[in-house]
């Protein structure tokens, strides 16, 4: 982890203790130091020390930023002004973003300073790191495993010390499960509650949330707040409640498999219990319950959205030369051109259920807690472990507790609660109702006090 967190930076730079210039440099120079990750795949550093300089005039003149010179690594499919930003896609090669997405200006507003891009997977559509630009990021604690995607880079900035603070984003689970194979902490807001773009057009039709991920929830608690409230710019954004209730007062519920026919290994499982049995002693009140799902809701009832999405945007581009993509994404993209209007209406059929589902769950629950993932980070040559819980499993296995949080544009937090016996991280989610962000930030930080004491 980095020396200092984000709170700490931003304290230090504000009380001049140290500089946003000085506080740049450090932040590249363990870029450059921890290139053999390629978790960060461009830097600019004259740009960087720019901003950062600009931060510290800004500072002399008597401002108060709550991010004052808070170094931070943004994923390469958000729009940062200035910036080549490319998704992971040869398509983007050469792509320099016009101007900031909405929540990088606020960011910047706030004082932080954008120092890298990091590594995506092409178009942000797989569960791995790995990109025909850029190669495969690597896990920061074994080299030959992946730590997971598609803000993988992101997570591994922040778990290997290099950034406190990162950006990605979240549609099926992308920012909450590296972050829990990695051992940080990663949020996925409400949809709407940080706006989305300018940006590029998005594959996920209704579903896609730009995320922070620090190694706390408190580091991340700052960077939403920095970034949160409507904006007219992004007709879906909307507010969120102001009010964070205390978690001693919210009706706790706990999922060991989300209400799912879902495998997981042993090590996960009984993590989650031991996790479960420490805050009960703590004093929380916590029952266990599923929720209860429509027939037929699994993420295959889903995933033609995903392969529709891609193939209305570069479906004629594949049809010229397939080969400009990554096999992986052809194949979605190709599955997309496949798929038939009545198909892909279903598809939005049983996102609606789902989300339906979640909603009558969550009037009689304020917090679920949850696996964040069903097994530890595996080697980076594979979509995903052959294996989970004993049993021969699909490439999407190691991705069944998030997505149903995304069609129902709930908040969820994945936060570090246990290890393998190598050490590997894996998480505890923590699930709210829409709207709930600042409760549920306020209710991680109390869990993680407790998971720490």
């Amino acid at each position: 982890m980095p020396a200092h967190s984000a709170r700490e930076i931003a304290a230090d730079v504000a009380a001049g203790r140290t500089s946003a210039v000085e506080t740049a440099k450090a932040a590249l120079a363990r870029i450059e130091a921890g290139m053999a990750l390629n978790a960060v795949v461009t830097i600019d550093p004259a740009r960087t020390l720019a901003d950062a300089a600009a931060v510290d005039d800004r500072l002399r003149a008597g401002e108060a930023m709550p991010l004052a010179g808070v170094p931070v690594i943004v994923k390469d499919n958000i729009w940062v002004g200035g910036w080549r930003v490319t998704q992971g896609s040869r398509l983007f090669r050469e792509f320099i973003a016009p101007r900031d997405a909405i929540a990088i200006e606020r960011l910047r507003r706030a004082g932080a300073v954008v120092v890298g891009i990091g590594a995506t997977s092409e178009f942000a559509c797989k569960g791995v790191t790995t990109s025909p630009l850029y190669g495969p990021t690597r896990h920061p604690l074994d080299p030959a495993l992946t730590p997971g995607g598609s803000s993988g880079g992101p997570a591994a900035a922040v778990a290997a010390g290099l950034v406190p603070l990162a950006i990605g984003t979240d549609a099926g689970g992308s920012n909450r499960r590296p972050p829990a194979h990695v051992g940080v902490a990663g949020f996925k807001p409400s949809y709407g509650a940080i706006p989305y773009g300018p940006g590029f057009a998005e594959p996920f039709f209704g579903l896609s949330v730009i995320a922070p991920i620090a190694a706390d929830a408190a580091d991340i608690a700052l960077a939403f707040e920095a970034m949160v409230g409507a904006d007219p710019r992004d007709p879906d954004s909307a507010v969120v409640a102001r009010q964070a209730e205390e978690i001693g007062a919210q009706r706790i519920a706990f999922s060991p498999r989300l209400g799912l026919d879902a495998a997981i290994d042993d090590v996960v499982a009984n993590g989650l219990v031991s996790t479960i049995d420490r805050l009960s002693a703590a004093g929380l009140c916590i029952t266990q319950r599923d929720p209860v799902w429509p027939a037929g809701a699994t993420e295959d009832a889903i995933m033609p959205l995903q392969h529709a999405g891609l193939a209305a945007l570069y479906g004629d581009t594949f049809r010229k030369d397939p080969t400009v993509f990554d096999p992986d994404i052809a194949k979605q993209i190709e599955r997309g051109l496949s798929w038939s209007g009545a198909e892909v209406a279903g598809a939005l059929l049983a996102s609606a259920a789902i989300a339906n589902a979640f909603s009558a769950f969550f009037t009689e629950v304020d917090l679920l807690l949850t696996p964040t993932v069903p097994c530890v980070a595996w080697p980076l040559t594979q979509l995903g472990p052959d294996m989970i819980g004993g049993k021969a499993v699909s490439p999407r296995a190691h991705a069944v507790f998030t997505p149903f949080v995304n069609h129902a544009r709930l908040p969820a937090i994945s936060i570090p609660c246990g290890t393998d016996r190598c050490g590997l991280p894996f998480g505890l989610q923590i699930i709210g109702a829409r709207g709930q962000d600042r409760s549920l930030l306020r209710a991680a930080q109390e869990i993680e006090a407790v998971l720490r004491a």
